[in-house]
């Protein structure tokens, strides 16, 4: 190919220089060749030296067209549907949810390794269980009490702690479809809980919550014998004050707060080794203070003496009106933080809202199902590509 390209070359040389000499005015002889000749003979040879090269070189492949993708279509996350509301609830009880973050709720919510949709915990307030006959307005005859138990068993209920509420309420953390939270407020001796409880712990494996004042004056036999059954592990201790009679509220001092609050973590430390994370506030009194400063030394549940209805997972009924014809129920909403308000059934109650507990419970599930793809379909758009897929299920 070089060479070929040289002979080409030489030639349109040897053409320039015969054209140069056809425009020379020195005369030329008879003899000489004839330029206009030559310059004809030179051109013919060019051009079958071109035509020869050009035969030479293989043909190139057509250029091969890079394929354009066709444009990633932009999907729109579809309107998440409101939250479940139940007919059966005050029409002043209303849902709140506390969880900010979307994608973090539902990410819990469909975790197949969590609770389903639809769990749902009853909280019932005990004060006082009494053999004989009832005589006060926050009593329960032991039959009554027997009956309650067996009741909620019969229907599916099994009783958990404030640890697995906390939990659950938390971040969805699994326990039974229908649980129940007993909180047997007050300083008891440890026959009033061997009488009344621990024959549901044996045949069921139930705890019961006891929400204990660690006033100075508790007779140190109270002490011991609540340590039995502490290190038992069936009764969970959890705080209700220290003078208790005085219920916190927002015109309570500082110090008074943190000596109700700090002082139950402190007495329960010392006497029972565990760290209370569960306040049944005194009387039933909460605000916007005590349960800053409750948070604030770690307390993750509050329990107010409103009943107003059951609680589920990022769903706790509160109002922010005061009721006239309630007017013992203190409104909640202010607060703005529905785990630190949390309602609870009495105990004389609770039995006749059992069914109405059961049926908020199947109603959330089906609207959950309801809602399970457009949830789904959300999560997959906005959610996945930072917080990951929603886990499988663990073998």
């Amino acid at each position: 190919m070089i060479k070929k390209h040289f002979r080409f070359t030489l030639l349109l040389g040897l053409l320039g220089a015969l054209m140069a000499g056809c425009s020379s005015s020195a005369p030329t002889t008879p003899t000489a060749a004839d330029p206009a000749q030559l310059v004809e003979d030179a051109m013919a040879t060019i051009q079958a030296e071109y035509t020869q090269t050009a035969l030479a070189i293989p043909p190139t492949d057509s250029p091969t067209e890079t394929p354009i993708p066709s444009p990633t279509a932009i999907r729109t996350p579809p309107a998440l549907p409101g939250i479940y509301q139940s007919p059966i609830l005050h029409s002043l009880d209303i849902p709140r949810t506390y969880i900010d973050d979307t994608c973090t709720y539902l990410n819990a919510k469909w975790d197949p390794n969590k609770s389903a949709p639809g769990t749902v915990v009853m909280v019932v307030m005990i004060h006082s269980i009494t053999k004989g006959k009832v005589d006060k307005p926050n009593q329960i005859s032991a039959d009554d009490m027997r009956r309650l138990l067996n009741d909620l068993q019969a229907q599916g209920f099994e009783a958990i702690n404030a640890e697995k509420l906390a939990g659950f309420l938390e971040s969805n953390e699994k326990i039974p479809a229908r649980s129940v939270l007993l909180t047997s407020d007050d300083r008891h001796y440890a026959q009033y809980f061997n009488n009344h409880f621990r024959p549901f712990y044996e045949q069921y494996g139930w705890t019961v919550t006891n929400g204990f004042i660690s006033h100075p004056d508790t007779l140190q036999l109270i002490w011991d014998e609540n340590a039995a059954l502490a290190a038992e592990g069936w009764v969970d201790y959890q705080a209700h004050g220290v003078i208790h009679n005085t219920p916190m509220s927002d015109n309570s001092s500082d110090e008074y707060l943190r000596g109700e609050l700090q002082g139950s973590i402190t007495g329960i430390q010392e006497h029972y080794g565990n760290t209370p994370i569960a306040i049944i506030w005194p009387g039933g009194g909460f605000g916007v203070r005590p349960v800053a400063t409750a948070r604030e030394l770690g307390y993750k549940l509050g329990f107010t003496t409103n009943p107003r209805g059951p609680v589920m997972f990022n769903w706790v009924p509160l109002t922010d009106t005061r009721d006239e014809q309630r007017p013992y129920f203190l409104p909640e909403g202010g607060v703005n933080d529905p785990l630190m308000t949390l309602p609870r059934y009495t105990d004389l109650d609770a039995g006749s809202h059992i069914d109405e507990v059961r049926t908020i419970g199947k109603e959330a599930a089906a609207y959950a199902e309801q809602n399970k793809a457009t949830e789904l379909e959300y999560y997959d758009i906005v959610c996945a590509p930072t917080y990951g897929e929603i886990p499988a299920l663990a073998p």
